[in-house]
């Protein structure tokens, strides 16, 4: 599962998932946008001992075979920041290989030798894990960008939208000034000023 998370400054967030035994749980976290880019992230196992400890960085990763399963704990970590609130794009997910252990039991108790059809499987589905483990991380990345995208145009429309205000300012002054300069007096018919 994907989750992208707003995290406000100085605060943590957690979330749990559930893992079989024998299955492995994936975890990675990487930052989106907001203040310095880094935030925290630990994970905690089923009988609370942390098995993976806070890290300040922009991305981090962490995978385990769970022998005992139960409900993990994923900490997302922002209290270093005191006033810049981050987005945060977390992926999260479990995998059982014992599962195909189960499917090559119940082809040989049918009498089907096929080791090599069920090798080839069990490499297919772990390079098809490796594969979304990377757009998972290209996902994120794309993400990232995007958020930087957004927020340099956001940028340059305030700059340009500034300038522009200080070009018609300074062209209002300049025709005042210049319509003052060239003002006539009116003057009386002894040649003084009235």
């Amino acid at each position: 599962m994907e989750y992208k998370i707003h995290i406000d400054a100085g605060k943590e967030d957690c979330y749990y998932q559930y893992v079989h035994p024998t299955a492995t749980i994936y975890v990675n976290m990487q930052v989106l946008k907001g203040g310095d880019g880094m935030a925290g992230m630990a994970v905690r196992n089923p009988k609370g001992e942390i098995v993976f400890p806070y890290t300040w960085k922009k991305s981090s990763e962490y995978e385990e075979v769970s022998q005992t399963g139960g409900y993990y704990a994923v900490c997302i970590d922002n209290q270093f920041s005191r006033f810049a609130a981050k987005l945060v794009n977390l992926y999260m997910t479990t995998f059982r290989y014992d599962l195909w252990e189960q499917y090559t039991q119940e082809l040989e108790a049918l009498d089907i030798s096929v080791q090599n059809f069920t090798h080839s499987i069990k490499g297919v589905d772990q390079r098809i894990h490796e594969i979304l483990l990377y757009q998972s991380q290209a996902r994120a990345k794309e993400s990232r960008d995007y958020q930087l995208l957004l927020s340099n145009n956001n940028y340059i429309q305030m700059w340009s939208f500034g300038q522009c205000l200080a070009i018609l300012v300074t062209a209002s002054l300049q025709v005042y000034f210049l319509r003052r300069f060239f003002e006539m007096q009116p003057t009386t018919k002894s040649g003084g000023r009235a």
